[in-house]
């Protein structure tokens, strides 16, 4: 006969993995998961059955790596699944489309704390909520026995409504360039807790939890957005995407762009005075904030939320310039240490 795994409180040290299994951590985690809209077989079978009314999916993925995208120490189990939905969101809101449902794969060590896990996948819920969007499946497995570190892979999913999808190639000459959401906020809370402060609590808070504009990216594909990329890796790395794809020049306009990011004066130029930065180094490089970037046909009327910030030219190569000048000047003129995040860079 088998006997019954002993129950401990939540919270409780010995409260883990590895003490209460597998399919009872799973069942924790499931119960603070919701509801997707889309779903019509949510968790539990082998897989997840969808809705899809518009015949299309839209499918993205991110891997966070503890101690390279996230720190226990500095950032709730609540903070870290905010950012990890955030970030795969954005990208299916960076198509024009809305996204419908997450799959989560998680690696953990045996010493993980349940309450961390269902913390996990409180701020994973609460992210998606208000898109209709939940969790519908994904795995457990236990990490290799010599790592301690977290490994979270979340697979969003979406659905496009009918319009088509927003591609990084379509930028034409005469396009306007524009913002949606904030920039630098994230690399200056970063930037912070590098050096072991907690305030000001906005720019922290900015690092530990993005608010992407979800609503605009299918905003700017009813309106005719010509090309747009989700802002993960810094403005200049992100835009250079759109640049190279399309085959022209981005331009940004340096006073239309500290006008949309550092005026009224806030945090930033607070944080850029005591540590000796420019404030605009983090809105050109800074990740993570997940704000979108798009092109619109000149005389497009901008949707709601977005502010223009420059013009797409032809030109004889192509990447991003700044008032007519090559980015990298500028970079170099700022401080900034490259033009933003490359892994294995």
């Amino acid at each position: 006969m088998t006997r019954p795994r002993p129950l401990v409180p939540r919270g409780d040290p010995a409260d883990t993995v590895k003490v209460v299994g597998e399919f009872a951590v799973i069942d924790r985690v499931l119960a603070q998961a919701g509801t997707a809209r889309a779903a019509q077989v949510g968790p539990g079978d082998d897989a997840a059955v969808l809705r899809t009314p518009d015949r299309r999916v839209v499918a993205t993925t991110d891997v966070l790596v503890e101690g390279r995208h996230f720190r226990r120490d500095w950032s709730s189990a609540e903070d870290i699944g905010h950012k990890a939905a955030a970030a795969n969101l954005a990208d299916v809101a960076a198509m024009g489309g809305v996204a419908t449902a997450l799959l989560v794969g998680l690696a953990c060590p045996a010493s993980t704390q349940t309450a961390w896990l269902e913390g996990v996948a409180a701020g994973l819920a609460a992210e998606c909520a208000p898109l209709g969007a939940a969790v519908v499946g994904g795995d457990l497995v236990a990490a290799a026995a010599d790592s301690e570190s977290v490994v979270l892979s979340v697979t969003a999913l979406g659905d496009l409504g009918g319009r088509a999808p927003v591609l990084r190639s379509g930028a034409r000459p005469g396009d306007v360039v524009a913002l949606a959401g904030r920039l630098g906020w994230s690399a200056c809370g970063l930037s912070v807790l590098r050096r072991g402060f907690s305030s000001p609590i906005a720019v922290v808070a900015a690092h530990r939890r993005p608010t992407p504009p979800y609503a605009a990216g299918p905003g700017a594909a009813e309106a005719g957005a010509t090309a747009m990329c989700d802002v993960s890796d810094g403005l200049l790395a992100d835009l250079g995407h759109i640049a190279r794809d399309s085959g022209v020049l981005a331009d940004l306009d340096r006073e239309a762009l500290v006008r949309a990011c550092l005026e009224p004066a806030g945090p930033l130029q607070q944080v850029g005075s005591a540590l000796g930065t420019d404030p605009l180094a983090w809105v050109l490089t800074g990740g993570e904030d997940h704000a979108l970037v798009a092109t619109f046909p000149a005389r497009t009327p901008l949707p709601v939320g977005w502010t223009p910030i420059g013009r797409v030219r032809k030109g004889r190569t192509t990447g991003v310039l700044v008032d007519g000048q090559p980015a990298a000047d500028v970079v170099q003129a700022v401080g900034a240490e490259g033009s933003g995040h490359v892994h294995f860079g």
